[in-house]
């Protein structure tokens, strides 16, 4: 195949999905190798900046998606009648920070760090596609652990969770999760659904 079929596919595959492709389901799916396509999509974003154009392919932790560049909101949203989305609340970014920088947690985890009732909150994130469940604990009561989502990476303009900005006073790994905190805790993770 030659390097416009590939990027034509690469391409054509982005553009159809809507959603984050993780890299190794892009390469089966084009048929180019999995080394190969980063190349190939850094490639096809230095001819979308020559050209001007509206889209991008972003990188979301392993995976890959086409967007629209963010200085067109205004315009897509005024094509597509769409409102901005409300703000998140104090209490909902305080939540998802926490997950954020000590995932995967549990609700119980959340609420001793906040020292509140944070149900409604977390439920409200899911809700939102910024949080999902990534399986349970293995403790008494098996509480359901949660992590960000692509969603959560897209709206803040990550590539991964490892381009967090650090903490102020905070000294440990921001990916450390909460079973630290609990002897032989670890997370593990039971199968609930495609998670990519």
């Amino acid at each position: 195949m030659e390097i416009k079929e590939k990027l034509g596919a690469v391409e054509a595959i982005l553009f159809a999905s809507g959603e984050p492709i993780e890299l190794y389901r892009l390469s089966e799916a084009s048929g180019v190798d999995v080394g190969t396509l980063p190349s190939l999509i850094r490639l096809l974003n230095e001819r979308y900046d020559d050209y001007g154009s509206g889209i991008i392919i972003k990188k979301l932790d392993s995976s890959y998606q086409m967007c629209t560049r963010e200085e067109f909101a205004p315009q897509i949203r005024a094509a597509l009648e769409t409102k901005r989305s409300t703000p998140l609340s104090n209490a909902a970014m305080e939540v998802l920070t926490i997950i954020a920088y000590n995932q995967p947690v549990s609700k119980s985890f959340v609420e001793n760090v906040r020292g509140v009732d944070s149900s409604s909150v977390v439920n409200n994130l899911v809700e939102k596609g910024l949080v999902e469940e990534a399986g349970r604990l293995d403790v008494p009561g098996r509480p359901i652990v949660y992590r960000t989502t692509p969603v959560f990476l897209r709206s803040f303009g990550l590539s991964s969770i490892a381009e967090l900005p650090p903490l102020p006073g905070r000294e440990e790994d921001p990916a450390a999760s909460e079973t630290e905190d609990v002897p032989d805790a670890a997370p593990e993770t039971e199968p609930d659904g495609d998670t990519e």
